[in-house]
């Protein structure tokens, strides 16, 4: 397969995991966890340790959430920025007309919020390099999509901590597979 046919098929698989981990996520927040609270989240655990003694526990669509903030780098790195941005109202659509009523208003901003916040953070970091700009970019994400989601969907910051954690676990287990990739840019 020639390099050029390789990225579009990666490209497309960026785009369309991207657009993916919103109903994902969206989903499993409402159908898995270790613990399914009645009238609101199920709970994943994000830590062994809490503020109170217990695990740390975060809604499990935080897993989606933060493998989407990096994805959502590279369908920017592979088809640019105004691609990115159609990723980013897309996503934000799909969250929309298929997000549980309690979770729409919710969902949708908070992913329109932190996937916007991302962009401003990746767009000017890209240039100095791509790990620095996945992380960087996804913290801002990450950070702005938590509280803005509890507060909407829950009216509440108790699990903040751990939405927080469980985003940045995923963001921080993508972090080989970025630096790969540019590697094996370099040496393209």
């Amino acid at each position: 397969m020639s390099p050029v046919a390789r990225r579009k098929i990666e490209a497309l698989a960026y785009f369309l995991g991207f657009i993916a981990c919103i109903p994902l996520a969206n989903w499993m927040i409402g159908h898995v966890g270790t613990v399914c609270i009645p009238q609101g989240p199920c709970l994943v655990p994000v830590a062994p340790w809490g503020p109170d003694g217990h695990a740390l526990m975060a809604p499990s669509g935080v897993l989606m959430i933060g493998l989407a903030l990096v994805l959502r780098d590279m369908v920017q790195r592979r088809l640019g920025r105004g691609v990115a941005l159609v990723a980013i109202v897309a996503g934000a659509a799909l969250s929309g007309a298929i997000a549980p009523p309690q979770l729409l208003v919710a969902s949708t901003a908070a992913f329109l919020l932190s996937e916007l916040a991302d962009f401003a953070v990746y767009t000017p970091l890209q240039s100095r390099g791509l790990v620095l700009a996945v992380l960087a970019s996804s913290i801002v994400g990450l950070v702005a999509d938590s509280i803005l989601f509890l507060w909407l969907a829950f009216g509440s910051l108790d699990y903040l901590a751990g939405q927080i954690l469980g985003k940045l676990w995923m963001v921080l287990l993508a972090l080989p597979f970025i630096h790969w990739i540019r590697k094996r840019e370099l040496a393209a």
